[in-house]
């Protein structure tokens, strides 16, 4: 599906771009030094589309690595990891957590990147540059600088607003601004750069139009909630704007619905027609920080992939399977039954079932496909199937240990769908609107299941959403919007999650037609207790002792 015309841009002339680095903790300080800023680059369109490539991979490497399945799903409950992840966890990210420095670090680094990029072009661009061109450039560096926003002000709450980082040599008043400031920041952001994108992507990748309003659609989406301080009603206007944009999309842009589930993460789907908008990552030997690393993290075994199989100890919880439709919580100590539900299988691996596109190669040099295997005991894992692709042999040999060239969905279609019917909604108990049950349905059937015919709920849309998207970095995101205004709501899914292992018997091996889920009798953890002292993430330890004025109350960024 992809050309990988993007990986022309790595060439030397961005070797020097990033990175704005781990090392490199007084980022609030001081402008980056090594990206692009030779006033001879920039002599035309092609040279301005390079310039910005490296704000569709380079600046989110950190947060893509594994943090952002670390904090979107491990923190969120739908997913246990036994060793690097487990202080989220088990609901105890403190500021000295990996994942939390990882993200803000790199956050920071594309709103770095991205004021730079505007910067250079507005100084540097040519007369030879279009003014399409450089108009959509700085859309793009502001697109990302917003999003990187949106994930920072629902980690941290409370962060400062940085649009040129060249100020802030000689300001030293920096302060944190307030959640309500920053989320009119990022929707103004949005709002004003969509008009400078164009209705198609102007090459392979690129985000459009239709991309920014889809984010517009998720951000009003969540900032309804955000006046409401835990308990009360969403704002309306902000839920009318989100089914409008949710719209436009679904019915103006060019995206589609893949009609296979499983397709979605089957090598090669990058840029597919669902995609709105992913990270470009490209098999790039000898260019660390250009590839995609988390597939390291998540493949279970070293036979199936280029030996770095570092994904043994992550598995699917509790609650997390309870999810899918089909199987049956009896009691408190097993979950049976089968699914039609084909994201299971796309997301998580299954003892017993066949994943063709994957081959292991075992001792004695054979490479047979792979059937998932079943191990008997109580700690066969439900590993993490999405994101995977295999070895280097299953995918035309483009891919090696820590270096794989598959992207990273960041905004599918499918979202628009689940947040139209969701803005539907809104603040009434169900609705029985009838796009918002086709819109519900067009995703919910697409997995195999039949169409759902009851008024639709917020716990039903939420669920389809924690289901959808598990493993995809997005269900943390979803419990913030919730928390915005129905605190105890977000609190009691929380508190009532098991997030502990379990194992999985199939009824035969190979092409089982039903498992049993049984508690893993040695696991000790399974519940957490959030509350009001620990749901925010706290701000990195490193970031607050270089920026001191972190400490202090935030001011609206407005009310200068």
């Amino acid at each position: 599906m992809k050309k990988r015309t993007h990986q022309l841009y790595y060439s030397s002339l961005l070797l020097a771009v990033l990175l704005l680095t781990a090392c490199s903790k007084d980022f609030l300080h001081r402008p980056p030094k090594d990206a692009i800023a030779d006033a001879g680059f920039y002599k035309n369109d092609d040279q301005l589309m390079a310039a910005t490539a490296l704000l569709y991979s380079k600046v989110w490497f950190d947060y893509n690595g594994r943090s952002a399945i670390s904090l979107g799903d491990f923190r969120a409950g739908t997913a246990y990891s036994g060793w690097n992840d487990k202080e989220n966890v088990e609901f105890n990210t403190t500021g000295n957590t990996t994942a939390n420095g990882d993200s803000w670090r790199s956050f920071f680094i594309v709103v770095g990147q991205s004021n730079l990029a505007i910067a250079n072009i507005n100084k540097y661009a040519g007369p030879e540059v279009s003014a399409h061109a450089k108009k959509m450039a700085i859309a793009e560096a502001r697109f990302m600088r917003a999003l990187a926003y949106r994930y920072l002000v629902m980690n941290w709450g409370e962060v400062p607003i940085i649009e040129d980082n060249q100020k802030l040599i000689s300001d030293t008043s920096l302060r944190k601004n307030t959640v309500e400031s920053v989320w009119k920041f990022v929707i103004g952001e949005m709002r004003s750069l969509a008009e400078d994108l164009p209705e198609t992507p102007a090459r392979e990748g690129r985000i459009t139009k239709y991309t920014a309003e889809g984010m517009l659609a998720r951000f009003y989406l969540t900032r309804a909630g955000v006046g409401a301080n835990g308990s009360g009603a969403r704002n309306q206007t902000d839920l009318d704007s989100a089914k409008y944009y949710a719209q436009q999309v679904i019915t103006k842009s060019n995206y589609t619905l893949l009609r296979s589930y499983y397709d979605l993460f089957l090598f090669p789907y990058d840029n597919n027609a669902e995609s709105m908008f992913s990270l470009q990552w490209v098999y790039a030997p000898g260019d660390w920080g250009a590839s995609n690393a988390s597939p390291s993290d998540l493949n279970y075994d070293s036979k199936m992939c280029n030996g770095d199989g570092w994904g043994g100890d992550k598995s699917a919880t509790w609650w997390m399977i309870g999810k899918y439709e089909g199987f049956v919580n009896s009691g408190d100590t097993l979950i049976s039954g089968r699914t039609l539900d084909q994201r299971l299988k796309a997301t998580f691996f299954m003892p017993g079932a066949y994943y063709p596109e994957i081959t292991e190669k075992l001792a004695d040099g054979t490479t047979p496909k792979l059937i998932f295997p079943y191990v008997t005991g109580d700690n066969n894992f439900l590993n993490i199937k999405k994101y995977v692709t295999g070895r280097a042999a299953d995918v035309g040999g483009l891919s090696a240990q820590q270096n794989y060239g598959n992207d990273t969905y960041m905004m599918r279609l499918a979202e628009m769908y689940l947040i139209y019917a969701e803005a539907v909604l809104g603040n009434s108990a169900s609705t029985s609107d009838a796009l918002a049950l086709q819109y519900f349905n067009a995703v919910h059937t697409r997995a195999g299941l039949p169409a759902y015919e009851k008024p639709l709920t917020a716990d039903v849309i939420f669920n389809e959403r924690i289901v959808e998207f598990a493993m995809e970095g997005m269900a943390w995101y979803d419990l913030v919007s919730l928390h915005y205004y129905n605190k105890a709501k977000a609190y009691e899914i929380l508190n009532s999650q098991d997030r502990g292992l379990f194992a999985t018997a199939p009824d035969k091996m190979p092409d089982p037609t039903s498992w049993k889920c049984v508690k893993t009798s040695w696991a000790a953890f399974r519940k957490i207790t959030a509350n009001d002292g620990n749901f925010q993430i706290p701000i990195p330890t490193a970031e607050v002792s270089q920026a001191p004025n972190l400490k202090l109350p935030a001011v609206d960024y407005y009310s200068k």
